[in-house]
């Protein structure tokens, strides 16, 4: 599933061409992807222009000049394309391309078109329209924590927060309630480059060492957005290309290759933590 780098990769490179740009000839080619489609989808996003492309943990958002916010999750396999086309080139809805596109819409900015197209092949993204005003507290939204790249986000967020808790820090960074965005990939690295064991009791971590695990959550983010998010299997950008930042990663997906740390005689290992796989380097990553 795209993690926070890799839907603020989408995000950046939706933006120059849909902020400001004017909706048009948009097109359905099912009722639903995980969730149904809201009411009156199409016509509600027909001649709206888009203000801006904002990111909420692993949301893509998009007010709209209508007063209603353009909300999508991608999902695990949900992804936008871009192509250009002349103006007036297609008189009806823009086309659908191939089985597993199910939106598409052209945008219109300073007189250049761009068609958009929204492809899931496992349809487990979903798109949303939820007025402006009160996304924050739709519950999508209401219970997620602070982003982990804003000013909210902090060893003293996480010292108050994993107070007394005594499940482990890697399936407690998971919990969106504590820090929105992060998925399973960074959490691993991040807690391999802070030397956090993932099997630490959260509530046990000092708060020097949840003040590093918090430089290190957004330095392995910002790195891997960097480098374009990480493509395992299904990420891609706008543009189709894939991700990097895969071939950089310390921990995950290494089980049984050496630690990379300098002088650590230590072996990748992989365990398993609220169902989903953790990698890590034993000898370095402490309790």
């Amino acid at each position: 599933m795209p993690e926070l780098p890799e839907v603020e990769t989408v995000r950046r490179g939706l933006t120059p061409v849909l902020e400001g740009a004017r909706l048009s000839r948009v097109r359905i080619n099912r009722p639903d992807l995980r969730f149904p489609f809201p009411d009156h989808f199409v016509d509600r996003l027909e001649g709206a222009v888009v203000l801006r492309i904002d990111r909420r943990a692993k949301y893509l958002l998009a007010p709209l000049s209508t007063g209603d916010t353009w909300i999508t999750h991608l999902g695990m396999t949900g992804r936008f394309t871009l192509d250009g086309m002349q103006l007036g080139e297609f008189e009806e809805p823009a086309p659908i391309a191939g089985k597993h596109e199910h939106f598409s819409a052209c945008a219109i900015r300073n007189d250049v078109a761009t068609r958009i197209g929204y492809a899931d092949a496992r349809r487990f993204g979903f798109m949303g329209l939820i007025a402006t005003a009160s996304v924050g507290l739709h519950p999508w939204f209401a219970g997620l924590g602070p982003e982990p790249l804003g000013n909210g986000f902090s060893g003293a967020h996480l010292a108050e927060a994993f107070d007394g808790k005594k499940q482990n820090i890697k399936v407690s960074l998971l919990d969106q309630r504590i820090v929105s965005g992060l998925g399973n990939i960074y959490v691993c690295e991040a807690l391999y480059r802070a030397r956090i064991s993932p099997l630490s009791a959260a509530g046990s971590i000092s708060k020097a060492r949840l003040e590093r695990l918090a430089t290190e959550v957004r330095n392995v983010l910002n790195d891997a957005i960097e480098a374009g998010g990480s493509t395992l299997k299904d990420f891609a950008n706008v543009e189709g290309g894939q991700g990097y930042f895969q071939h950089r990663f310390d921990v995950y997906g290494r089980e049984g290759q050496a630690c990379r740390t300098d002088n650590c005689k230590g072996t990748v290992a992989r365990i398993v933590q609220g169902g989903r796989s953790t990698f890590y380097c034993p000898v370095c990553q402490k309790t």
